[in-house]
């Protein structure tokens, strides 16, 4: 959680289509889990086909457009805000789980929403005085097309059982990576800029650590974690996020954005725990 909350600073400082950067991650991600979990000796069972095969494809299609999303909402706003709307997510799953799961929507669960969304109105900085900036408003509408095609990527995951957790994000990784490739052709994103060797390890980064590594040290965590406390630990990704937002790209919050943050990073933990004692 950690190392997933300063993706948004790395992206800051790679000057590369967001297209590019979502394909790369794609490919680089898939390449270095499966080899990471070869090296850890672990075996993947290879035995998906037909319609999970298909789902997972799709799956993989959404997460690649999530991901091309979420870079733009880094590049029009601040880290910080982006990442908040990013993190309306589990609210957006709370509010849909009637829907897809058939789980009781309490009324404390509505109250937990409803605090989330006040936490987003906030952050989004509608209550400014002037209203928003063109380009943080568009970032702020970035993050939260991710948060709910996140929201959607998470429904199909958990819809799609009997597949190995390590092989199905494989095959979504390289899905995201492939589908995104009429894409960069069609939007002439594949036009390389300022590739550099600074760039080139940035994107190395990004794809391997960020996300091979990443899924490697949580899916491995998740085996010996209760579902509470991994829940609990994925809100340090925010508070990373924000703190390196102001480190290193000295980037400020405002107290509007402080007020928002703890609604909506509260609300979610809150409301997981309402969700746990039914």
């Amino acid at each position: 959680m950690v190392i997933i909350g300063t993706i948004g600073v790395f992206r800051r400082y790679i000057p590369v289509s967001s297209a590019i950067l979502a394909f790369s991650r794609g490919i680089l991600g898939s390449l270095s889990l499966a080899a990471f979990v070869k090296l850890r000796g672990q075996r993947i069972r290879h035995g998906v086909k037909g319609r999970k095969l298909l789902l997972l494809i799709i799956n993989g299609a959404i997460i690649g457009v999530n991901w091309i999303f979420l870079f733009e909402a880094y590049r029009f706003t601040t880290v910080a805000v982006a990442t908040l709307c990013y993190y309306l997510q589990p609210t957006l799953l709370i509010l849909a789980s009637p829907v897809f799961f058939s789980e009781k929507l309490t009324g404390k669960k509505m109250f937990f929403a409803f605090t989330a969304f006040a936490g987003m109105v906030l952050v989004s900085g509608i209550l400014k005085a002037g209203g928003t900036q063109t380009d943080s408003f568009r970032g702020v509408i970035f993050g939260l097309a991710a948060a709910v095609l996140y929201t959607v990527a998470v429904i199909g995951n958990k819809k799609i059982t009997g597949v190995d957790p390590f092989e199905k994000t494989i095959i979504q990784l390289a899905s995201a990576a492939i589908v995104l490739i009429p894409y960069i052709l069609l939007t002439g994103g594949g036009t390389p800029v300022h590739m550099d060797v600074r760039t080139i390890i940035l994107i190395l980064i990004v794809g391997i650590i960020h996300t091979g590594l990443v899924y490697l040290l949580y899916f491995g965590s998740m085996e010996h974690m209760s579902a509470q406390a991994v829940a609990v630990l994925s809100y340090i990704d925010p508070v990373v996020a924000i703190l390196a937002s102001c480190v290193f790209l000295k980037e400020t919050i405002s107290v509007f954005e402080i007020i928002g943050a703890v609604l909506i990073i509260g609300s979610a933990i809150m409301s997981e725990r309402a969700g746990d004692r039914t």
